[in-house]
């Protein structure tokens, strides 16, 4: 756990690159429910 606070408050490129990941990992969970969604017989 300090390893993960050192990298997000310790230096800002840490905190730009989890930004990133957790914004990937939203955008595809958002598609994937979507395709989900869709897919999903009426």
């Amino acid at each position: 756990m300090a390893f993960w606070l050192d990298l997000m408050f310790g230096n800002p490129i840490g905190l730009l690159s989890m930004i990133v990941i957790f914004c990937t990992i939203g955008i595809m969970s958002y598609i994937l429910w979507m395709f989900i969604v869709k897919s999903a017989k009426p």
